[in-house]
């Protein structure tokens, strides 16, 4: 997908990124771009500002789908995509947000819209998405989201 992409770019990172690498980079480029250091400058302080919020975005997204974050959580995901229902989705740009009857909401990235209209016209979206995307697309909680937020 090419905001995962793009967000690892940003950051310098490769897929194989590991939580601390990039807490380790996060910091660093803070460091660099933070806008306290640009204070004589304003035309700067203002680009250093857009830079640090697209750092601070990255660094927040890609902690996200780290599969150590995953890794985490894989009991409860595992326990919503097997037993609770689908109470509703949407989808927007290859990201199909699932809403499920527990609660919980998780994003999927990289969904083809093949697979999504194969899944709006499956006699049972929640067996469909079980075999061909819960565990085939790099996922993140939206509620892991909120609450951190």
């Amino acid at each position: 997908m090419k905001k995962i992409g793009d967000y690892r770019k940003l950051l310098g990172v490769n897929e194989a990124a590991e939580l601390q690498e990039l807490k380790t980079i996060y910091r660093s480029l803070m460091k660099t771009w933070h806008p306290d250091k640009f204070q004589d400058n304003p035309e700067s302080k203002t680009d250093a500002e857009e830079k640090s919020k697209a750092i601070i975005e990255a660094y927040h997204f890609l902690v996200s789908i780290a599969p150590e974050t995953r890794k985490q959580s894989l009991t409860e995901y595992g326990t919503t995509t097997a037993n609770a229902g689908i109470s509703d989705f949407e989808y927007k740009s290859q990201v199909l947000k699932v809403h499920f009857t527990d609660g919980n909401v998780y994003e999927y990235f990289g969904v083809p819209k093949a697979v999504y209209i194969k899944l709006i016209n499956a006699d049972s979206p929640g067996r469909f998405a079980r075999r061909h995307i819960f565990n085939d697309y790099v996922y993140r909680s939206i509620n892991k989201l909120a609450a951190t937020a």
